[in-house]
C-alpha cells in the first residue's frame, strides 16, 4: 500500500509545505477520531485543472478506538466523484464544515457524513470526511457530550487552519490518547469534565477528591514531587489557556509517573478553554526499568565472557610458545584464533542494547588479524566486499566461526608454499538470505574432493556449524574458467531455534 507521501506526490501538485501540514494532521487525527466516535478519511482533489474538485482521492484513513468503525474495509486509494460525495466539493469550495442531513447506508450500516476543510494559510489543501457509524445507539452522557464538544472545537480549528500547529511536533508514539485520560478546562482553567481514567491518574498522584471545579494548574503543581516538573507542568497548562500547544511532559508524584499534554481550544479564534490529556505510565516505567536492568546484566555477562575467553586465548598462546612439537603448536594457534573470534562477538554484544551484532564490524576486525599473519607467512592478502549487516546474537557466533575457518582454510591449502595470492570475502544480503562467497585464486580443489568426506578439523567444524546452528548450506567449487576455489555459504536470516 502506498504511503501518504507517495499518494500526494503521484496524484497532486501540492507543495512540500502543504504535504508536511497533511502529515501533521494525520499525526494528530487519532485524537479527533476518538473524540468524535467516528472514522476520519482524508481526501485530496485530483480532477482536471479546470475543475479539480470534481474527483477526490482518499490518501489516509483513521478508525476510532472509542466506537465501532464505519469503514471496516480499507478506503485508502479509492476515488469518488462530486456526485458520490457532494459535501467534499462544498467543503473545498466554501471552506467550511458541511454536514449531511440524512444518514447514508454503507455496507448495510447507517453512516452520517460530515466534511471538514483542511486549511493552510489561505488555501484549502484537503478535505476530511468524518463518518459516524449510527448502527449502535448512543445514550448521551457527560463523557460523550464533552468528547463531542471538544471534537467540534478541534475540527473547527482544522477548518480555521490553526490545528495542528507545526511547532512543537507531536510525539505520536508516547503522547497520551483520549482513552488514557481527558480533562476539559474552561476559560478560567477550571475543570469542567474529567474522564474516569483521568480521575484515576490524579487519585494515583494523591488527589482524593473530584477534579470538577478545581483549578487544574495549581492543583497539579501541588501534587508533583520535583519542583521543576511542577512548575513546568503548571506553566504548560497556563500557556495552553493562552493558545500555545505543548508536547508531552512526564512527571512523578507519590511513586506514580504520569504523562501530560495540554492543547488549546480556540475555534474561530475565540478561546474555549483547553484539553489536558493524561496517562498513568507507572507500570510501563517499572517494566522499562526492569528491562533496562536486565539488559545491563546481559551486557555485563557478555563482557565477562569476553574477558574469560581472552584469558583462555592468552593461556593457549603461552602454552604454544612453550611447546616444542610443531604440530601441537599449530593446533594451539588455531585454537587461539577460534577463541579470539568468539571473544570479538561477545565484545560486540557487551555494547549492544538489543542482542544484535553488526557483523561488518566484527568481520572487519577478524580479517585484518588473520591477514597480517597470512601476509607475513605466505604472502596471501585478503579483502572484503558487500555488506553483512546486523544479525541476531544466536547467528553471530557460528557465522563468525564459519567465516574465519573458511578464510583460514584458503590461507593454508589454496596456495603452494612460497606463492602469494588473494582471498576475497564477498557478502550479499536480501530480506531472507545472507549469501557469502569466499574465493581465492589458488590452485583449486584436489581431484575427487568431497566436502562431506573431508577430514580436516576446520572443515568439519564448518560443516557442523552450518548444518546444526545456522540451518544453512555450504558448497566448495571451482571458479569455472578462472583459477581457484569458491566457498559458497547461504544462511536464512529468519530462522529461529
Amino acid at each position: 500500500m502506498s504511503t501518504l507521501s507517495d499518494l500526494l506526490a503521484e496524484h497532486t501538485g501540492l507543495s512540500g509545505t502543504a504535504a508536511d501540514h497533511l502529515q501533521l494532521v494525520v499525526a494528530e487525527w487519532q485524537l479527533l477520531s476518538d473524540l468524535s466516535f467516528a472514522d476520519f478519511l482524508m481526501w485530496v482533489p485530483i480532477g482536471p485543472s479546470e475543475a479539480p474538485e470534481d474527483r477526490f482521492l482518499c490518501v489516509a484513513q483513521a478508525r476510532p478506538t472509542t466506537a465501532p468503525t464505519a469503514h471496516p474495509e480499507d478506503v485508502v486509494g479509492s476515488e469518488v466523484t462530486q456526485d458520490d460525495h457532494p459535501q467534499l466539493r462544498r467543503a473545498a469550495l466554501e471552506g467550511r464544515i458541511c454536514r449531511e442531513e440524512d444518514p447514508r447506508w454503507h455496507l448495510g450500516v447507517p453512516v452520517r457524513r460530515e466534511t471538514i476543510p483542511v486549511k493552510l494559510g489561505e488555501e484549502i489543501v484537503a478535505v476530511l470526511s468524518r463518518d459516524t457509524n449510527l448502527a449502535v445507539p448512543r445514550v448521551p452522557s457527560p463523557l460523550e457530550i464533552s468528547y463531542l464538544g471538544s471534537a467540534a472545537d478541534l475540527c473547527q480549528m482544522v477548518a480555521d487552519g490553526t490545528f495542528p500547529t507545526p511547532e512543537p511536533a507531536p510525539d505520536v508514539h508516547t503522547s497520551p490518547r483520549v482513552g488514557d485520560g481527558l480533562i476539559r478546562l474552561d476559560n478560567s482553567g477550571t475543570v469542567v469534565f474529567a474522564s474516569p481514567n483521568a480521575l484515576s491518574a490524579y487519585h494515583r498522584m494523591g488527589h482524593a477528591a473530584d477534579l470538577v471545579g478545581a483549578q487544574l494548574a495549581p492543583l497539579t503543581r501541588s501534587l508533583l514531587n520535583d519542583p521543576f516538573d511542577a512548575d513546568e507542568v503548571s506553566q504548560r497548562v497556563r500557556r495552553a489557556m493562552g493558545g500555545e500547544p505543548s508536547m508531552r511532559i512526564e512527571a512523578e508524584a507519590r511513586g506514580a509517573t504520569v504523562l501530560f499534554r495540554a492543547l488549546p481550544l480556540r475555534p474561530r479564534g475565540q478561546s474555549a478553554g483547553a484539553l489536558v490529556l493524561v496517562r498513568d505510565v507507572t507500570e510501563v516505567k517499572r517494566r522499562d526499568r526492569a528491562l533496562m536492568s536486565k539488559d545491563a546484566t546481559i551486557r555485563e555477562i557478555h563482557h565477562r565472557v569476553k574477558n574469560n575467553l581472552q584469558t583462555v586465548a592468552a593461556l593457549l598462546r603461552l602454552q604454544s610458545r612453550r611447546t616444542g612439537n610443531n604440530e601441537a603448536r599449530l593446533a594451539l594457534d588455531e585454537s587461539v584464533r577460534r577463541v579470539t573470534s568468539i571473544a570479538l562477538v561477545h565484545e560486540t554484544l557487551s555494547m549492544s542494547v538489543d542482542e544484535r551484532v553488526d557483523l561488518d564490524d566484527v568481520v572487519d576486525r577478524v580479517i585484518p588479524m588473520m591477514s597480517d599473519v597470512a601476509v607475513a607467512e605466505t604472502g596471501v592478502k585478503v579483502s572484503r566486499g558487500g555488506k553483512f549487516g546486523v544479525v541476531s546474537a544466536e547467528l553471530a557466533t557460528p557465522l563468525v566461526m564459519v567465516l574465519t575457518e573458511l578464510v583460514q582454510n584458503a590461507f593454508e591449502h589454496a596456495f603452494p608454499e612460497g606463492q602469494g595470492g588473494e582471498v576475497v570475502v564477498q557478502a550479499e544480503r536480501s530480506a531472507r538470505w545472507l549469501d557469502v562467497v569466499i574465493s581465492d585464486d589458488g590452485r583449486g580443489l584436489p581431484k575427487g574432493f568431497s566436502l562431506e568426506r573431508a577430514e580436516r578439523l576446520g572443515l568439519q567444524i564448518v560443516r557442523t556449524l552450518v548444518e546444526s546452528e545456522l540451518r544453512g548450506s555450504l558448497s566448495l567449487r571451482g571458479r569455472g574458467h578462472q583459477r581457484g576455489t569458491e566457498a559458497v555459504l547461504r544462511v536464512p536470516l529468519k530462522y529461529r531455534r
